[in-house]
């Protein structure tokens, strides 16, 4: 499989890459904030024989409607509407980033929306607005853009920054290529929805399975904050993926799918062959 066609819904409002049967289960991906639909493109052609498979765009990226104001729960909401609108009942949610982020926000509205869950290389919360850390963040990664760089400039640094050990070639020409797209507004939006989310008390409320997955090598989710955030999950499956950094999915597909597919075999229902 070459590439899936992007697609729209019929409003416009999101743009989309899918893969597999509408009649399939519908297994559904979002992607951080550097990403893209496409930037799944490896997960689509992998799962694409089993399931619906769908990567949104988040609002504001692609050719999806941006959101009036951005927060976790707007996002949240968005998804919300982006599943009703593709016909995803009960789907497998994967989430990478700020898009785990928005998946367990979306739970604690709507705890059985999902078969289950997987929350890659994510976290519970971000901290209060601010804090130190969390501005030292902000400044790493806004302040070049309010010096007048653009993100085209930024991508090969950034991603640069992200990623461990012996990537994936072509995962990390598609992650530069995803990262030089983002719509600097959308960048800015997105990196200001963070600050002040906070859902660590709700992780013992997830009642669906869920698979867990850190990178050794992240920086951004560092694995003991995963692995500590797993183990307040009720029905958690935690894997540590050695030498990875926070884009395990464009870093290392293989790894990546094959975690996902273990994951996908035992706790959700399928159609067709083992990848």
């Amino acid at each position: 499989m070459s590439g899936p066609d992007a697609l729209k819904t019929k409003d416009g409002r999101f743009s989309y890459e899918a893969a597999g049967a509408a009649g399939l289960p519908a297994l559904v991906f979002m992607h951080g904030i550097g990403g893209a639909a496409r930037a799944w493109r490896p997960q689509l052609a992998a799962f694409g024989d089993r399931y619906h498979a769908i990567a949104w765009d988040m609002p504001g990226y692609g050719n999806s409607q941006p959101l009036p104001a951005v927060s976790i729960a707007t996002l949240a909401g968005a998804l919300k509407d982006f599943l009703r609108q593709v016909g995803a009942v009960k789907p497998v949610l994967v989430g990478h980033s700020i898009g785990g982020m928005i998946v367990q926000q979306l739970l604690t509205h709507d705890p059985i929306i999902a078969e289950s869950v997987v929350l890659a290389q994510t976290s519970p919360a971000f901290g209060k607005p601010d804090g130190d850390w969390q501005k030292e963040f902000l400044e790493a990664r806004l302040g070049p853009l309010d010096r007048g760089a653009t993100m085209a400039q930024l991508a090969p640094k950034l991603v640069a920054e992200l990623v461990g050990d012996d990537c994936d070639q072509n995962g990390l020409t598609l992650a530069r290529e995803c990262m030089a797209s983002v719509p600097e507004a959308s960048y800015r939006a997105a990196m200001m929805a963070m600050p002040g989310f906070d859902l660590r008390k709700a992780l013992a409320q997830i009642c669906v399975p869920a698979l867990v997955i850190a990178g050794s090598k992240d920086k951004n989710a560092p694995a003991a904050m995963v692995k500590k955030m797993a183990s307040f999950i009720p029905n958690a499956t935690y894997v540590e993926l050695e030498g990875v950094g926070h884009l395990a999915p464009l870093e290392q597909p293989r790894e990546f799918n094959a975690v996902l597919n273990d994951f996908l075999r035992t706790a959700t229902p399928a159609s067709g062959s083992d990848a």
